[in-house]
């Protein structure tokens, strides 16, 4: 057998076992579903308050082709984008950290065939999850109140489900270096500073220009200018920039994941 075909067996192998890391997280939750919906309401909550109010005094917002469109359906795309990293980051950090440092479950799982590197695919994969189903049901609300207006909108759920890869792989990388719980003020410090300057509910040329450059450095601001292009057909070579971005950084999250949990638990 050649070195190639190894190495494709391995990382076979490698996926297929972390599908057991999913299977343990279904069978915890499966009788506490209401707990995996929490965090979904939130950003629906936003979108309703702009429908009914913020949105009639602020009148409408230019797009990128410069078409008017009102302000609820200027940020609809970027709370899509606002769901699907809740998701991710709620079930990556605080769940994390108490298997991790109290549960102990990886030490258990560490002692089957396992690796550090099942462990954090499937634990990605499962944030990644609990991301995508906050983006698909506020797909459905976008599309029940009708403020999806192109086909491209089909494409926002993929482009939620790389948001939530980005921020599940650096949700788990970071909390493998928390130490206490009062270090989770810190994250929710870093979420509300995302959700309010990554042109979430501005076009980011409104804001001065050092802070321009500093919100196109935010992850969400990737995810909020891909998903925002594909809601309103403003579909051109560009975005794949963007898409790049999220893949780099969940990337590195991954494999800062699996190194973190190999030298914490396998020394």
């Amino acid at each position: 057998m050649s070195t190639a075909t190894l190495r494709l067996s391995s990382a076979f192998l490698g996926r297929s076992k972390s599908a057991h890391v999913l299977e343990r997280n279904f069978l915890v939750y499966r009788h506490l579903w209401v707990l995996i919906f929490s965090g979904f309401f939130e950003p629906l909550f936003y979108l309703f308050a702009a429908r009914v109010g913020l949105g009639e005094l602020v009148g409408d917002v230019r797009s990128g082709s410069g078409a008017p469109l009102s302000y609820t359906e200027f940020i609809a795309p970027a709370l899509l984008a606002a769901s699907a990293m809740n998701g991710a980051v709620y079930e990556s950090t605080m769940n994390i950290f108490f298997k991790l440092k109290f549960a102990k479950v990886y030490d258990a799982m560490l002692s089957t065939p396992l690796g550090p590197f099942d462990i954090a695919v499937g634990e990605i994969t499962w944030s990644l999850m609990r991301g995508a189903i906050y983006a698909t049901g506020f797909l459905v609300v976008l599309g029940v109140t009708g403020l999806a207006h192109s086909w491209w909108t089909v494409m926002a759920l993929p482009a939620a489900l790389l948001v939530g890869f980005a921020f599940a792989a650096i949700g788990m990388a970071c909390t493998t270096y928390m130490r206490s719980w009062q270090d989770f003020d810190l994250v929710n410090l870093a979420l509300l500073v995302l959700f309010l300057f990554s042109a979430t509910f501005f076009p980011l040329s409104v804001y001065p220009g050092g802070l321009q450059f500093v919100a196109q450095l935010s992850p969400l601001y990737h995810g909020v200018t891909l998903i925002r292009g594909l809601t309103l057909g403003l579909v051109s070579p560009g975005l794949l920039w963007h898409v790049a971005y999220l893949v780099a950084l969940g990337g590195a999250g991954l494999t800062v994941t699996r190194w973190r949990l190999g030298s914490l638990l396998l020394r």
